[in-house]
């Protein structure tokens, strides 16, 4: 399936100087994926008053690409610098359905008149990444594929901020966008458990 998570190979050739001087600098696999997770905090307060600053609106895309290149990197700085325990794998996929809760939930507040398709793909969205890790238990590899995986969901929220800043009114025809959302969702998590059991 297309995804986002398809060019992960080239983005991770762009991160490799940076990957080396935090390695430089002592920074640690967990240390990051930690740092991810108190970005998306940000990233969802700042998100949560973009009613208020519309500019704020602007920390999706730039936010997202940020928490993108930190939850490569700590995957880089696990495996290239013999870093890998089971403590940082747990942080690593509790620390990633926490983080998107925080991006996502005020997606609750701007998006009122469609509440429940905000529930559902909030919902749906923890029970793909479950469904990523459930092929690591019963397949021995965890599942990343699309059409709507985390990657994608960031990309998908990151032109939802930018069309909100430029133009007000796309919250009357988002309802369309997240009918879209949940429809991928359930063909992604179908397909991780396809695959994972295959």
């Amino acid at each position: 399936m297309i995804s986002i998570y398809n060019i992960k190979p080239k983005f991770q050739k762009v991160l490799q100087p940076i990957l080396k001087g935090l390695h430089t600098a002592k920074v640690t696999a967990n240390q990051i994926t930690i740092s991810s997770i108190v970005l998306s905090l940000l990233i969802g307060i700042a998100f949560w008053s973009a009613d208020i600053h519309h500019i704020l609106f602007l920390a999706l895309p730039l936010g997202l690409l940020l928490r993108m290149a930190l939850n490569a990197l700590d995957g880089m700085m696990a495996r290239q610098y013999n870093q890998q325990t089971k403590k940082g794998e747990l942080l690593n996929e509790v620390g990633d359905i926490i983080s998107d809760l925080f991006i996502f939930f005020p997606l609750l507040k701007f998006e009122r008149e469609h509440i429940y398709l905000i529930v559902i793909f909030l919902t749906l969205s923890i029970i793909n990444e479950f469904s990523g890790v459930m092929g690591k238990i019963v397949g021995n590899e965890r599942r990343y594929d699309g059409p709507m995986g985390k990657s994608d969901r960031a990309f998908i929220i990151s032109i939802y901020g930018v069309i909100s800043y430029f133009w007000a009114n796309v919250l009357d025809y988002s309802n369309w966008l997240f009918l879209g959302i949940i429809g991928l969702l359930i063909l992604s998590t179908a397909t991780r458990l396809k695959n994972a059991i295959t």
